[in-house]
């Protein structure tokens, strides 16, 4: 009797990428929570204290494959299913000039990342919003008052978190996508360069499982 495949997927990830998201699994499992099984953290399983852990490496060919594997009897509630991890909404909307554009808000009303262009679509903003959820969670960050390359993030990106001063002594963040365009900022300046990196990591964090909804 073959088993129930509740969630599966699968695609090509840097080695970076790869432990980045065991760390995510390693977190979750050490601090008893349900632990994410898919990279936008819709679903989740809750394993119990303890777990029959195999580890098995095999050749087929030329082929090597490393497993990894737990298992135990389930219970209710070990599985939850569109889970919503974020804790922020896209929000589409058409500006006072008829150009659309998207806001990325907090649960606690906060708007922590903006489109910093108007567009000529609703389509066209979609796409934009997008790309901000393709390649903000494994964007490098740049600081640009200092002459270090950059923190790296979780996986490849397109694009790179830029961190900088304004005039008004403000710090701020923008995210450039690889062929030059601004395509998110803060939407606000910060009075550190902390609390400018604590917001691109609220961003980071809930742009996978952001819902998309036009504003009222």
């Amino acid at each position: 009797m073959s088993g129930e495949t509740i969630h599966g997927e699968k695609r090509t990830r840097s080695r970076r990428g790869i432990a980045s998201y065991l760390r995510r699994i390693a977190n979750a499992l050490g601090r008893g929570e349900p632990v994410p099984a898919d990279e936008n953290r819709t679903v989740t399983v809750d394993p119990p204290e303890e777990t029959d852990f195999e580890i098995e490496l095999e050749r087929e060919g030329d082929t090597l494959s490393l497993e990894l594997e737990m298992e135990w009897e389930e219970a209710e509630g070990d599985v939850e299913t569109g889970v919503n991890a974020s804790k922020a909404t896209f929000q589409r909307y058409e500006d006072a000039a008829g150009k659309w554009r998207w806001r990325l808000r907090h649960d606690n009303g906060n708007i922590i990342a903006d489109s910093s262009e108007g567009y000529a679509s609703k389509q066209k903003a979609t796409q934009g919003l997008e790309s901000v959820r393709t390649n903000a969670p494994g964007a490098a960050v740049v600081d640009g008052s200092t002459e270090e390359s950059g923190t790296p993030g979780e996986d490849a990106s397109s694009a790179t978190f830029e961190l900088f001063e304004d005039a008004g002594g403000k710090w701020r963040w923008r995210l450039r996508h690889d062929n030059g365009n601004i395509i998110a900022d803060g939407g606000q300046g910060y009075a550190s360069k902390q609390k400018a990196k604590q917001g691109l990591g609220s961003v980071r964090l809930n742009v996978p499982g952001a819902a998309v909804t036009d504003a009222e």
